[in-house]
């Protein structure tokens, strides 16, 4: 997740990156420009007034708001349940991180220990990689050996494959005898626990707001936006073309 610093709630007023005003210019200009038509000619189309005041405007904006408030809190959800599974992602890797610390120094040396993290450290960074869609090259390469390296590049779902190295190692060290079947299973354990976030977030990715439901919400704000300037014509004059263009900012 990325925290931004908290800034001065002036600033705020004129936050342009992160937030959704660089998409909305073009569409804006679009209603100003309908919105300044629909002002020149007082609400007429080739010669006919548009009967429409801001009454029937009220309860249509009801129903969107509904929608809107609908779309807020499955992305509230999307966001918390992220939340949720990156919090898992910190308290499982440092389970094992400690799991593998704490091991009995005469069985375990220190080179085989700073392997298992590395290959811990490496999995969070794929991870992060695989669900932005940018490039780990650098990241794991700076972690991983070569073979490991030449392994997990060419690997489609390269965190998977990295739990994949991370169980062989578990496997290996109890078969030479440095760890005992109940060290084994408590490592598996927590193996399993990652395999589970990895799915949770391509869950998150991988399931969008249902396209349905996409579709009704963007046809319904548009319609609502259009007809705006028809039912504020009357009553605001040339303010119409402002408020309209403000108003979607502010949804």
């Amino acid at each position: 997740m990325i925290i931004r610093n908290k800034e001065n709630w002036f600033k705020m007023l004129f936050v342009w990156h992160g937030s959704v005003l660089p998409k909305l210019p073009p569409r804006l200009a679009l209603l100003f420009v309908l919105s300044v038509g629909v002002v020149f000619f007082n609400g007429r189309i080739f010669f006919f007034k548009i009967p429409l005041n801001p009454t029937p405007l009220t309860l249509f904006g009801f129903v969107l708001a509904l929608f809107l408030g609908f779309r807020n809190n499955v992305s509230y959800d999307r966001f918390w349940e992220a939340r949720k599974l990156w919090g898992a992602l910190l308290n499982c890797t440092r389970s094992l991180a400690r799991q593998v610390l704490t091991l009995p120094k005469p069985s375990i040396d220190r080179s085989l220990s700073q392997h298992f993290i590395d290959l811990l450290v490496s999995f969070t960074y794929a991870l992060k990689h695989q669900l932005r869609d940018t490039d780990p090259q650098q990241d794991l390469k700076e972690r991983l050996n070569e073979t490991q390296y030449n392994f997990i590049i060419s690997a489609k779902y390269k965190p998977v494959m990295i739990t994949k190295l991370m169980g062989e190692w578990v496997a290996n060290t109890h078969m030479a005898g440095r760890i005992d079947t109940i060290q084994q299973m408590r490592f598996d354990e927590n193996l399993d626990k990652l395999a589970e976030i990895v799915g949770g977030c391509e869950l998150i990715i991988s399931t969008p707001i249902p396209y349905s439901y996409r579709v009704l919400l963007h046809h319904t704000v548009y319609l609502y936006c259009f007809l705006l300037p028809f039912g504020l014509v009357d009553s605001l004059q040339w303010l119409t073309p402002f408020i309209v263009v403000l108003l979607p900012i502010l949804l």
